[in-house]
């Protein structure tokens, strides 16, 4: 099938999916790039259908779902990008249940509380993902499934052990599996390297602008601070949870 106009119904519905109601409407959303396409699919994710640009080719990635050719103009209306990517997918957004995630005796957990800016939780997935981290939470905050985020996880989301949860249900998760809590807060006692992560461990990380609530500072075992030597008072989330993982993954491997 081909479709030209930006008018289209269709294409109208797929535009849509770049609004976070319509996505919690329709449980579905919008995958852009050939990479991240191939990435959902890998991962087991349902589509519903491959979208194609007139610059695609003639090579689809296998999937048993619709093919759909958008010309130009019904192509730049569905994409998010400021250039379009030439193969686009429509997926089901999946459903997990955090009841039932099994972690290794040793797990190392992320939890991310409030994040509202969607390139930064994009760019923490794919530091977690680089990290061998085995669970992130997100409570909270931005959609996870917002194209923003999946462009900057490189569709690392679609690999990682990732649950939006409410902070309740978070918090419970976290008292039931008994995770050694780090709070990464400017006031930490210690510096962020200063501390043990070889065994289980779950990293609690909140907003740039204010940070963890305080009930989650005083829920943690342990609050460290990352030091900061020049004007600037805290770090891109994306930094901080990439300093901390990594410091775990070093730890471990020692």
């Amino acid at each position: 099938m081909e479709i030209l106009s930006p008018k289209n119904p269709r294409v109208k519905a797929w535009a849509a999916l770049k609004e976070r109601k319509e996505r919690e409407r329709t449980g579905l959303f919008l995958v852009e790039g050939r990479r991240e396409v191939e990435r959902a699919l890998g991962a087991g994710l349902e589509p519903v259908a491959l979208l194609l640009g007139p610059k695609a080719g003639p090579e689809v990635p296998p999937a048993k779902a619709e093919v759909v050719r958008l010309g130009e103009a019904a192509l730049a209306r569905v994409s998010s990008r400021e250039h379009p990517a030439q193969v686009l997918g429509v997926f089901r957004i999946p459903k997990r249940d955090l009841s039932q995630v099994r972690l290794p005796p040793h797990p190392l957990v992320l939890v991310l509380l409030g994040v509202e800016k969607p390139g930064n939780l994009g760019a923490v997935l794919r530091a977690a993902d680089g990290a061998g981290a085995d669970l992130v939470l997100v409570a909270e905050g931005v959609d996870l499934y917002s194209p923003q985020v999946i462009r900057n996880s490189t569709g690392a989301l679609f690999s990682l052990p990732v649950y939006p949860v409410s902070q309740e249900e978070a918090a419970r998760f976290l008292e039931e599996r008994g995770l050694f809590l780090v709070a990464a807060t400017p006031e930490g006692e210690r510096v962020y390297w200063e501390e043990d992560y070889r065994k289980g461990v779950a990293f609690l990380l909140g907003t740039e602008d204010e940070g963890l609530p305080e009930a989650w500072k005083r829920r943690a075992q342990a609050r460290v601070r990352i030091p900061m030597r020049g004007v600037a008072d805290s770090l891109n989330v994306a930094v901080s949870a990439a300093l901390l993982l990594y410091e775990a993954l070093r730890q471990r491997s020692l």
